[in-house]
């Protein structure tokens, strides 16, 4: 028959056995856990980078568009001032 000891003994090993392999499977866990926490932050800054992106794009679009926007008032402008004060050949040259 066993003794006390050798009991307490078989539990202690059988219990340090069992927290060992709870603390595979907790580790595996946390391992997945952290690689899809890591996913998930690449994936909002990469979002993030991608709006700050559109955001710069939209404000060289809409600079560009009131640069096109001038230009066509100032050929505008130009045009009619060119037709308004168009020189009258002299008398003489016209033939």
């Amino acid at each position: 028959m066993a003794t006390r000891t050798d009991r307490f003994m078989k539990a202690a090993v059988k219990a340090a056995k069992r927290a060992k392999q709870w603390a595979v499977v907790a580790a595996r866990e946390a391992d997945r856990l952290l690689q899809e926490a890591r996913k998930r932050a690449e994936t909002e800054a990469r979002k993030r980078k991608l709006k700050q992106t559109l955001v710069k794009t939209g404000r060289v679009l809409r600079v560009a568009g009131q640069a096109a926007l001038l230009a066509a008032v100032a050929a505008g402008i130009a045009a009619a001032r060119a037709e308004r004060s168009t020189k009258k050949l002299p008398k003489g040259r016209g033939r």
